[in-house]
């Protein structure tokens, strides 16, 4: 009897950890920076962050990305014209492959589980305003401090590869515009897309959670959480 009490509280002490990590991992939050928040008056950069249900692009005034120069800028100096540039990041592979989804359920499984996936940082020109393509509840508005706005291309940048010392087009699709550029970083189920997006909201002053960043959604709620705070 006293055997098995001995393994009741082990499991007891196991379940209890188990729980308390998962709770400090949903409620695990990376602080903003209320420097990065634009001041009264200032213009700063417009930005729209796009959710298509369970990925999430941010678009970006092409201008702005051209004029504070680097590789990034080079990057998008060499795409088709447009006034906005929607960036996102993904796997190298599964990111770009467009057949049907239940095609690439294998490919996906690879994707999220197998470590040192390549991945790919998506620049696609938007001659149109990209937030005419989504409904009002997939979309968010939201203007950036320039600082801010510096920082969050700084983030891009540094996730772009550039070890030929230039950025390099890893791939593209037929008859579209958007090129899919090499990056450093790798996707799996603990870095995915919108981790990755989550990322750049944060060096941009705005606080994310980190976990629930899994979901699309929580990027929404991440800028509107930025704007509650703000007003």
């Amino acid at each position: 009897m006293k055997r098995r009490g001995a393994f009741g509280a082990v499991w007891l002490i196991i379940a209890a950890a188990v729980v308390g990590i998962a709770l400090a991992l949903w409620t695990w939050t990376r602080p903003a920076d209320p420097a990065l928040t634009p001041t009264p008056g200032e213009v700063g950069v417009e930005a729209t962050l796009l959710d298509n249900g369970f990925h999430t692009d941010l678009a970006l005034p092409r201008a702005a990305l051209e004029t504070r120069g680097g590789p990034l800028a080079e990057a998008v100096r060499g795409l088709a014209p447009g006034e906005w540039i929607l960036v996102g990041w993904g796997d190298a592979k599964f990111y770009v492959d467009q057949s049907p989804i239940h095609h690439r359920l294998p490919d996906g499984a690879r994707a999220f589980f197998r470590p040192g996936n390549a991945s790919v940082i998506m620049l696609d020109p938007a001659q149109e305003d990209p937030r005419k393509a989504y409904a009002e509840d997939g979309r968010r508005t939201f203007r950036l401090s320039d600082e801010g706005f510096e920082r969050m291309a700084a983030k891009i940048e540094a996730s772009l590869d550039l070890s030929s010392g230039a950025p390099r087009i890893a791939a593209a699709r037929p008859n579209d515009d958007a090129r899919f550029f090499a990056s450093r970083e790798h996707f799996s189920v603990v870095h995915l897309c919108n981790h990755w997006t989550a990322g750049l909201l944060n060096a941009a002053g705005m606080a994310i959670r980190p976990f629930r960043s899994i979901v699309s959604s929580e990027i929404l709620a991440t800028i509107d959480r930025a704007a509650h705070s703000s007003s």
